[in-house]
């Protein structure tokens, strides 16, 4: 089987001679061999694992993604950051804490930006309300 696992800015492997792929997605891990049917599932933040045919074991952090399988025999996964690792212990420990961290940093980011927005249309909207008129007591 070919493995493709490409980022927004590189390609990060092409290898054609990968016989099993482990992966996850929101529904658990699940495994990919030659032949699979044609597949496509959004990845969770996790490490894919590939075997080679000599037996070589081989591990990559993925930041969520897009995993297809096509004609039973080709894996692509399009991914905002991919990191390649030997030993699967660190990019479990290390890597994976690394990119949700990032991530969390990411949401709390986004979360002030909204409130700074949202303080800012208030801002605006106080400034372009017409004034109401007063009345204070008093008759005709």
């Amino acid at each position: 089987m070919r493995l493709l696992i490409t980022t927004p800015t590189t390609i990060v492997i092409d290898e054609h001679d990968v016989v099993a792929v482990r992966a996850e997605d929101e529904s658990g891990g699940f495994g990919i061999l030659n032949g699979h049917a044609d597949f496509l599932t959004a990845l969770t933040i996790s490490v894919v694992t590939w075997h080679h045919a000599d037996d070589r074991q081989r591990f990559c952090a993925v930041r969520r993604g897009v995993l297809s399988v096509t004609n039973g025999n080709e894996v692509a996964i399009a991914t905002r950051e991919a990191i390649l690792g030997d030993d699967l212990d660190r990019l479990e420990q290390v890597v994976l804490t690394q990119i949700r961290d990032a991530l969390d940093a990411e949401r709390t980011a986004r979360t002030e930006s909204m409130q700074l927005q949202m303080k800012a249309i208030r801002q605006i909207v106080r400034y372009l309300r017409p004034e109401r008129p007063r009345i204070f007591g008093g008759g005709s």
